[in-house]
């Protein structure tokens, strides 16, 4: 009997280095199944052309893609839920929209296997975005830069742990000068709704947050009303600790990493601490690095060995080693594999 160690562990979490689909299939799967609070991944994106983080391209893609909601919904508690990231992607050659990312969610969700059901759609905005696609923006000028991406939230229950209270935006500053005054324009709006004479006067600690996150704000003269979160995240990557040692050992960083603030959002608004959190395609694992500064056990796999090295730097952040916190009895999720290769 031979063990598939992780390539990587810290009090919370494991790292495994491998395919996620064969490991999930496996006994890591069989070990983690009925257990996971939260799946958050950004699998790659339909591109037309070929990456370093591997991905794949039409019907292949569709396939691949659909044929992952039955492996991931299994591994969910009764009332656990799954986010995942899809970017947009174009026609070979042509300034055409593909449908694909669009028909891969509906064979994801709608698999008959998996169970899930559709609870909300995010949209991820950050206006910092480089123009793209370059060819009709910059280039033939025919089409506007796309900056946003999708985040689609499933589960396998219709009511899946949430709690928007967690992730409430400051007030602005005129709600807070509205709460400090205590009065109003009351009365009947054109848009029929009636508003009462302290429907706004109770501090609730913050605003509902929408489902258009921005990463930055559109005006950047506008105040930040970023959700609150239980720790503070840089707004840009090219200041933070991991960006910062890849630039000092003359590492570059795996291209496509999600902004930490977005992985906190979904991770504070749909587990509490001690919960388990997956993500099947860590990259240089961000959804790792928050889950462990937010107390949460992780499991993070990734296919290739040059990201699985960029994630060790995140947990030599000084911010991470503050952390005093001992991972819960029952997270140990190392699975022992019998004529196993070593991953």
């Amino acid at each position: 009997m031979t063990t598939i160690e992780p390539y990587t562990s810290t009090q919370l979490g494991k790292f495994y280095l491998g395919n996620c689909e064969e490991l999930l299939k496996g006994d890591l799967g069989r070990s983690l199944e009925g257990q996971v609070q939260l799946v958050f991944t950004s699998p790659p994106f339909p591109l037309n052309k070929k990456k370093r983080y591997g991905n794949q391209k039409g019907e292949e893609y569709l396939k691949w893609f659909t044929e992952l909601a039955p492996i991931l919904s299994r591994l969910l508690k009764p009332n656990g839920s799954i986010v995942i990231e899809l970017g947009n992607c174009w026609e070979d050659g042509r300034p055409v929209q593909s449908l694909l990312p669009l028909q891969s969610l509906l064979g994801f969700v709608s698999h008959e296997d998996a169970g899930l059901r559709l609870c909300q759609q995010f949209i991820c905005h950050n206006p910092a975005r480089l123009p793209s696609p370059t060819q009709w923006v910059n280039v033939k000028r025919c089409r506007v830069t796309d900056s946003h991406t999708q985040l689609w939230w499933m589960a396998i229950s219709d009511e899946p742990k949430a709690d928007n209270r967690k992730v409430l935006r400051p007030y602005s500053k005129k709600m807070q000068k509205l709460l400090n005054r205590g009065t109003y324009n009351a009365g009947k709006r054109s848009s029929g709704h009636k508003i009462g004479q302290s429907s706004f006067l109770k501090n609730n600690g913050g605003a509902i947050s929408h489902n258009v996150l921005e990463m930055e704000p559109i005006n950047p003269d506008a105040e930040v009303r970023i959700p609150g979160s239980a720790f503070s995240l840089s707004n840009t990557t090219s200041t933070d600790f991991f960006h910062a040692e890849c630039k000092a050992r003359e590492i570059t960083p795996h291209p496509a990493r999600i902004q930490p603030r977005l992985v906190d959002f979904f991770v504070q608004f749909l587990t509490d601490p001690g919960d388990l959190v997956l993500d099947p395609f860590a990259g240089s694992n961000v959804t790792g690095y928050v889950a462990e500064r937010t107390e949460r056990p992780w499991v993070s796999i990734e296919a290739e060995e040059e990201y699985a090295k960029q994630s060790c730097i995140r947990f030599e952040d000084p911010e991470v080693k503050k952390i005093d916190i001992a991972a819960p009895e029952d997270t140990d999720l190392t699975p022992n594999l019998e004529n196993s290769e070593s991953q």
